[in-house]
């Protein structure tokens, strides 16, 4: 039998580690998602969006984070393992975490604009494909919409301070 307190414990401790990801990608410019990779309990990987950093618009936090944690455990699929993301992943990430056969997906804030999890597609929770994800959403889901607004907001209002200059 599964303690439901203990997994909600552990996935909220593993998306303030994502919401740390998502922070640094602010940091930098980038629009604030952070992923990280986990098994057993156990850190294997981590991830914040780069796109414009690395002139690649496949950088993003869930790629990164896939791509770390493939090399970690040396093996191009990821079996057992459960994907914290602060925002719902874009079709492109759904593809890569059906792919790297990840268990179990964590999400923070929905996409309403481009979510590929439930938001717009459904990829990974259909009968179309080999593999089903386990999904569960909205943990800290305060906290990851409010850095996504908050980072909007800023960077519209440095527009706007711009064009009156």
């Amino acid at each position: 039998m599964i303690n439901t307190e203990i997994t909600e414990q552990n996935d909220k401790r593993w998306m303030r580690e994502a919401i740390f990801h998502a922070k640094n990608a602010a940091a930098n410019g980038e629009v604030p998602v952070g992923a990280v990779l986990v098994k057993d309990n156990e850190l294997i990987s981590f991830g914040s969006n780069s796109p414009i950093r690395d002139n690649d618009p496949t950088a993003h936090a869930e790629i990164a984070a896939l791509r770390q944690g493939a090399k970690t455990l040396n093996n191009y699929r990821l079996p057992e393992t459960t994907l914290y993301v602060t925002l719902e992943p874009c079709i492109m990430c759904m593809g890569a975490i059906v792919h790297a056969r990840v268990q179990r997906l964590v999400i923070g804030a929905t996409d309403p604009k481009s979510g590929a999890a439930y938001s717009i597609y459904n990829i990974g929770n259909d009968t179309l494909l080999n593999h089903s994800i386990a999904l569960d959403k909205g943990i800290l889901k305060d906290e990851c919409r409010d850095l996504l607004k908050d980072f909007f907001k800023s960077r519209r209002a440095a527009k706007k301070e711009q064009r009156q200059k």
